[in-house]
């Protein structure tokens, strides 16, 4: 996937509780998914389901200290894998500044242990 984020990516590991805002008969459902990175800006991520492109979902990121950030994520590209599986990239829409500060600290103490 080409790189088109501004801010610097960063790995964890979490688990997303995702539900489809635009599709009100949709229910929500945890889906198991293997985040490959978090910005300020967007999650990326995969998944088993195909999730639409332009779709906003609901979320809870469960970040490095085991704290739970509620978002929304607005798909903006998918690209399936040869395993029947995809790739999702996502923006957050209305992110708190408080909830976008504490990625921002993550990344600082990442780049700090880096050159260390």
């Amino acid at each position: 996937m080409q790189e088109k984020r501004n801010s610097r990516r960063m790995s964890l590991s979490a688990k997303l509780l995702i539900k489809n805002l635009n599709d009100t008969t949709d229910k929500p459902e945890e889906v198991e998914i293997e985040v490959l990175d978090v910005s300020k800006t967007g999650v990326g991520f995969v998944c088993s389901a195909p999730l639409a492109i332009g779709a906003v979902y609901e979320t809870l990121l469960k970040i490095w200290n085991e704290d739970e950030i509620h978002a929304f994520l607005k798909v903006v590209r998918i690209e399936q894998t040869k395993d029947e599986k995809y790739i999702c990239g996502t923006i957050f829409i209305g992110l708190p500044e408080m909830n976008a500060a504490r990625i921002e600290v993550y990344d600082l103490l990442t780049r700090i242990q880096a050159e260390e």
